[in-house]
């Protein structure tokens, strides 16, 4: 099931995990009036991200491994941002999940719904003009990370409309917007 906002069974896989709920308890604790805004699979022009290290590897590549077993969607920080922005313009605080939309239409051409690290990579592979192979992996086939990732990074956004907030659109739509903008 996806996280809901509200949700306080806290359970950190590693120290990343656990200093962000160290801020957010810190925040929440101290003040009556805040915003607090969990997102997943962030990308955006500045910084590093999946899509442009996959991108570089799959331009040196002929095949990739990604694994298919860590679900979610991801952020595009252009479209954060402009949330972030209306909702400071409100007194709606509290505890929201932000990240691009689900594509909800079975006939999109790609997968709906929430995905994996896998569909994320084939569609912007796809959208980049990439031929390299994509090869779905377990976590536990593609062995060890840096740190210790979700299974289950699905994040609950309908407290945003239900506020009053838009959407952010689909995720498709801001890889394609992204793409655009990074000239990569």
């Amino acid at each position: 099931e996806p996280w809901e906002p509200d949700c306080k069974d806290y359970k950190p896989l590693n120290v990343y995990g656990q200093t962000k709920l160290e801020g957010e308890l810190a925040v929440s604790n101290t003040l009556d009036k805040y915003f607090i805004v969990r997102i997943a699979w962030v990308f955006g022009l500045n910084g590093k991200n999946f899509i442009k290290t996959m991108i570089n590897v799959g331009k040196t590549h002929d095949e990739v491994r990604v694994v298919n077993d860590q679900i979610g969607t991801p952020t595009y920080t252009y479209d954060l941002a402009r949330l972030l922005v209306d909702m400071c313009e409100t007194e709606k605080y509290g505890y929201y999940h932000a990240t691009n939309a689900e594509v909800k239409d079975e006939n999109a051409g790609c997968k709906t719904g929430y995905i994996s690290w896998y569909d994320f990579c084939c569609e912007f592979y796809r959208q980049y003009g990439l031929k390299t192979k994509v090869i779905p992996v377990t976590t536990e086939e593609y062995g060890l990370s840096k740190a210790a990732r979700p299974f289950n990074s699905r994040l609950d956004k309908k407290k945003l409309v239900e506020n009053g907030f838009k959407s952010l659109p689909t995720w498709q739509d801001a890889v394609s917007r992204y793409l655009k903008e990074a000239q990569l």
